[in-house]
């Protein structure tokens, strides 16, 4: 697969570039090769109980995993400062988006076929808005790891902060967040289920939910131990990394779209757990992305755990 889509990304770029058509039908005889070689692989006498296993566990866990962690520093901030008021909108929007998920999967298999353009866009538009909030909010948090008298100030500046309004922003970004990656899964646990063994692709994702539910579980517990200016400390860090991861994925799955142009960064590795793909607009969206998030903790304050321990 990465070798598909980096091929498709040079083709592209010598497309736009006008290259010669000796280079762009060398690049297409490429491509039908590799087509070939994923039709192979893919084949349904290919698949075995193995594959079919690892593949739902990895997929679900690997998608899971990322959701997880924007979800529970939500839920864990909110306990943090004494607002349980605003949980249901932040259980309420993943709620929603496991059920959008299931409409999605009943569309995908009766209805409508979902082209890969579609699920890029999806995916990408939804990485973009979840990195900007991000910023926002890993900013924002890393500004309140500064401060000192924590109870005044959420005592007297929180409860007005988290509004109605605010409230219902939570819930978006819960069902952004998780809906983004639930959609992915379905379209990959589709093409799982044609090649057969059903029963492999279902133990694999039970075994998957009960280490998400392990990770959730330690998370929410460590979180609670942790004074609350170290809490926001590293939260923010934390959002901060994941805004980088998105803002990436965000633009590669654009271009994959075809919405945005590629300019192949062929040195670069590919590395799709940190969102870095090689291209030079991936790599120019992180950067930027990077940057504004260190004017913003410049901006909010030292970090470093010295200063959340004066906190």
């Amino acid at each position: 697969m990465a070798k598909v889509e980096a091929t498709m990304g040079e083709l592209r770029a010598s497309l736009a570039r006008g290259a010669p058509s000796a280079e762009v039908t060398a690049q297409v005889g490429e491509l039908n090769a590799l087509f070939d070689k994923a039709a192979g692989a893919l084949a349904p006498e290919q698949a075995s109980a193995a594959s079919s296993f690892l593949g739902a566990f990895t997929i679900l866990l690997r998608e899971g995993v990322e959701a997880l962690l924007i979800v529970i520093a939500m839920i864990a901030f909110l306990r943090k400062t004494e607002r349980q008021d605003v949980l249901p909108y932040v259980h309420g929007g993943w709620i929603a988006a496991l059920a959008a998920g299931g409409l999605t999967w009943a569309a995908a298999t009766y209805l409508i076929s979902i082209s890969g353009a579609s699920r890029e866009l999806t995916e990408g538009f939804g990485s973009l808005v979840s990195a900007i909030v991000l910023i926002s909010v890993g900013v924002w948090m890393h500004g309140k790891a500064q401060a000192g008298a924590w109870q005044a100030y959420i005592r007297d500046k929180l409860s007005s902060a988290l509004s109605k309004r605010s409230a219902w922003f939570l819930f978006l970004l819960a069902f952004v967040v998780v809906y983004r990656e639930v959609f992915e899964t379905i379209l990959f646990y589709a093409a799982l289920w044609s090649q057969g063994g059903q029963l492999a692709m279902v133990s694999g994702a039970s075994l998957a939910v009960i280490c998400l539910a392990g990770i959730a579980w330690a998370l929410l517990s460590y979180s609670k131990r942790l004074p609350i200016a170290q809490f926001f400390s590293y939260s923010s860090v934390l959002i901060a990394v994941l805004a980088v991861v998105l803002a990436g994925k965000g633009v590669a799955g654009l271009q994959e779209a075809g919405i945005l142009g590629v300019r192949p960064l062929p040195h670069l590795p590919r590395i799709e757990v940190l969102g870095v793909f090689p291209t030079w607009e991936g790599l120019l969206a992180q950067i930027l992305t990077l940057t504004a998030v260190l004017v913003g903790f410049r901006a909010a304050g030292p970090a470093g755990p010295g200063a959340a321990a004066r906190a």
